[in-house]
């Protein structure tokens, strides 16, 4: 019985820029990859590339003053009032200074103990003491929302553990118009003003309808921002400045705006040169929580913007424990592993056996996180990630 199952591999590019031949250094170094592991590209291999990589060579970048420009056309009454944003210096803090740039007046609202995925605004312990709070003030002045300084009169100054930033302050320092406030409900802002761009990576569609129902007369989400060119900019049609990073300190780069295209291309070029079409993803963040720093790592609005179609299929497994113990419970050595191995290859002609506790996630998703921990996001130089065997199971040879 063949041993190893599922391997992924890191591969090394040259350092991408702006406008270079993306897909010939991919070939390249897939076809060195397979060459020193000397076995040929197959077409049930996958090969994953970072939306970074394809970024930076679409040369997808804007400036703050982009942004700026962005905001004054979508509130031109110069008031925005931002819900909900993620606390982060390299996903929104250039974002923030964008917005702040291109109005004169911002209130931002803040959710707490923590922003969408997971960042604390505050110690998570003092939680009782600020919902107390929050609830009195409901009580006496009928207030939806308190303000930054009335919230720290209850939790304290706090910096987040991990990075020694306090997001209240810095958001704050962008600008003297800018105020911050404190609640759970996004519908709050509407008692401050009916202008709101919606900050939330996930849950933006809801809190956008939420926020129309409530009668607010301006309602746009960072899906909007930068949609399209602004003097020449980079943007993305579909997510605007949602999934993009900090670049310098005036410079974002964006979310690849032509992932789909590039990927067919790849596929194409991999064909020629290889003899066999892989499956290809672009991928970036990872669909996964830090279960130390309660952090949900998915600041992207979708794990892949681009892959082949069999990628947004979801695989139809058998739990093959649950058979080994239970169906096949009485059985002991090479006769239990050919049933089970049975089983497995007539599982499309009985699509509900053992489908306890494997979960339905699609391929897209389960693969990009793969290549997010394999590649990583510092210094390993691997944006390319070669993965092998995925397909198989344990009636393959």
């Amino acid at each position: 019985m063949r041993v190893i199952g599922t391997s992924a591999f890191g591969l090394r590019l040259p350092i991408i820029g702006p406008g270079d031949d993306l897909i010939t250094h991919v070939v390249d170094a897939v076809q060195a990859a397979v060459t020193q592991l000397n076995t040929p590209l197959k077409s049930d291999d996958i090969v994953a590339i970072t939306e970074s990589m394809v970024a930076k060579a679409e040369n997808n970048f804007c400036d703050i003053a982009d942004i700026a420009a962005d905001i004054r056309t979508k509130f031109p009454g110069g008031e925005v009032g931002l819900v909900f944003p993620m606390l982060s210096r390299n996903r929104f803090f250039n974002i923030l200074k964008g917005i702040a740039a291109g109005c004169d007046k911002l209130h931002i609202l803040l959710s707490y103990p923590h922003d969408e995925v997971g960042n604390p605004v505050m110690d998570p312990d003092q939680l009782d003491n600020v919902e107390d709070f929050f609830n009195l003030r409901l009580m006496q002045d009928y207030d939806t929302y308190v303000t930054a300084d009335d919230f720290r009169e209850v939790t304290g100054a706090y910096k987040m553990p991990f990075t020694g930033v306090d997001y209240v302050e810095l958001y704050k320092s962008v600008a003297p118009h800018v105020h911050i406030y404190f609640s759970n409900d996004p519908r709050s802002i509407l008692d401050i003003t009916p202008h709101v761009l919606v900050g939330e990576i996930h849950s933006r569609h809801r809190t956008a309808l939420r926020l129309r129902k409530a009668n607010a007369q301006t309602v746009h989400t960072l899906c909007q921002i930068l949609n399209a060119p602004v003097n020449n900019s980079g943007f993305n049609a579909e997510y605007g400045v949602l999934g993009s990073n900090l670049s310098t300190d005036t410079t974002l780069k964006l979310f690849p705006n032509d992932a789909p295209a590039f990927v067919e291309k790849l596929r194409t070029r991999l064909q020629q040169a290889c003899g066999a079409a892989p499956e290809v993803l672009v991928y970036g963040d990872g669909a996964f929580k830090d279960p130390v720093c309660g952090i949900w790592e998915l600041a992207d609005p979708v794990v892949s913007p681009g892959h082949t179609p069999r990628l947004a299929n979801t695989p139809t497994e058998i739990k093959m424990k649950m058979a080994a113990d239970t169906a096949f419970a009485g059985l002991q050595g090479e006769e239990k592993r050919e049933a089970i191995t049975q089983m497995i290859k007539e599982k499309d002609d009985n699509p509900q056996a053992f489908r306890e506790g494997t979960t339905p996630r699609v391929y897209a998703d389960l693969l990009g996180s793969l290549a997010d921990l394999v590649s990583g996001s510092g210094d390993k130089g691997t944006p390319v990630v070669l993965v092998r065997g995925y397909f198989d199971n344990y009636s393959n040879n």
